[in-house]
C-alpha cells in the first residue's frame, strides 16, 4: 500500500499547471559609468605645420649633396605601449583647410615622390625625396600633417571595415572633428 501512495505521490507533483501572470516591473536601477568618447580611445593632432630640413653628405672635394629631407612631429602621447599594440596614421593636406586634398602615407606617387613614416616613442619621423614641408601662400597654409594614434583595445579582434588609407572614411568612423 505504501508503493502506491509513493507512485502516486510521484506521479501528482510531476505535472505543471500553466504559466501565471508576470509579476510587477522592478525599479530602475542606478545609471552605469559613462562610457568613453565616440573616437573610441583615438589619440589624434590638430593639422601641423611641418617643416623639412635637408638630409645631407660631404662629397670628397668639400661640396655637400642633399639625398632627402626630413621631419620630426612630436607626439607626446606614443607610448612604447601604443607602439606596439596601436596603429599609428599620418594623412597629408596637400591643399588648404578650405579645399582639403588629403593622402594617407606613406605616400608613392607617380611622379617619383614618396613620403615615408617611422614611429617612435613620442615622435614621428617623416622622410622624401622633396621638401613637402607646410608652406604658406596668399594667407593660405598648404601641406599640412595631421596623426591618429588608434589603441588596439582587444588582442586578435576582427577589424571593422574601415578603410585606413581614406582619411574621410576614418574620420566619420571615429567621429573626429576637423
Amino acid at each position: 500500500m505504501s508503493g502506491l501512495i509513493i507512485v502516486m505521490f510521484m506521479t501528482s507533483c510531476g505535472k505543471e499547471g500553466p504559466a501565471g501572470p508576470a509579476g510587477a516591473q522592478g525599479e530602475p536601477g542606478p545609471a552605469g559609468p559613462k562610457g568613453e568618447s565616440g573616437s573610441g580611445g583615438v589619440i589624434y593632432s590638430a593639422w601641423l605645420d611641418v617643416p623639412y630640413k635637408a638630409d645631407t653628405v660631404h662629397l670628397a672635394g668639400g661640396g655637400i649633396d642633399t639625398i632627402g629631407y626630413y621631419a620630426a612631429i612630436a607626439a607626446p602621447k606614443l607610448t612604447l605601449e601604443l607602439l606596439s599594440t596601436a596603429e599609428v596614421k599620418v594623412y597629408i593636406n596637400t591643399n588648404d583647410a578650405s579645399d582639403p586634398n588629403i593622402y594617407p602615407l606613406p605616400y608613392n606617387g607617380a611622379s617619383g615622390l614618396y613620403i615615408e613614416v617611422s614611429s617612435y616613442k613620442q615622435t614621428i619621423q617623416l622622410y622624401s625625396n622633396a621638401d613637402v614641408g607646410t608652406v604658406t601662400s596668399n594667407g593660405k597654409k598648404y601641406q599640412q600633417y595631421r596623426y591618429m594614434i588608434v589603441p588596439g583595445d582587444v588582442q586578435a579582434r576582427s577589424a571593422s571595415a574601415v578603410n585606413w588609407s581614406d582619411y574621410s572614411a576614418v574620420k566619420l568612423h571615429f567621429g573626429l572633428n576637423d
